[in-house]
């Protein structure tokens, strides 16, 4: 089960990685890319037919235990939620000396 997801979830990011056009989506796109298959490696190396576990090794002993293709899930995961959450400047903004207009949820006391 984990396997079909990871391997469905790593297509769409494939095929939907050559419409990206920003590099901060792209960045959260390869890091949860990059911990799925990490993942993924882990089953198949510690199991028959990727029905293997994940070895996980970092304990704080106040939270959860981990991996780094965890951690790299989650910070893509929050990277990806930060910077589709705002709108960045484009090109022609910067040329044309404009600002993006301030979001009320963004907008501070200046």
């Amino acid at each position: 089960m984990f396997a079909t997801a990871t391997v469905v979830v790593s297509v769409v990011i494939v095929v939907m990685s050559v419409r990206i056009g920003r590099a901060s989506v792209a960045a959260a796109l390869g890091l949860i890319l990059g911990g799925a298959l990490g993942n993924l490696t882990d089953r198949a190396l510690n199991g028959p037919a990727l029905s293997g576990h994940v070895v996980d090794f970092i304990d704080f002993h106040v939270w959860p235990v981990f991996n780094v293709a965890d951690s790299a899930i989650v910070a893509g995961a929050i990277l990806l939620a930060v910077v589709t959450g705002r709108r960045e400047r484009s090109l022609d903004d910067d040329k044309r000396g404009e600002r993006p207009p301030k979001t009320e949820e963004f907008a501070g006391g200046t």
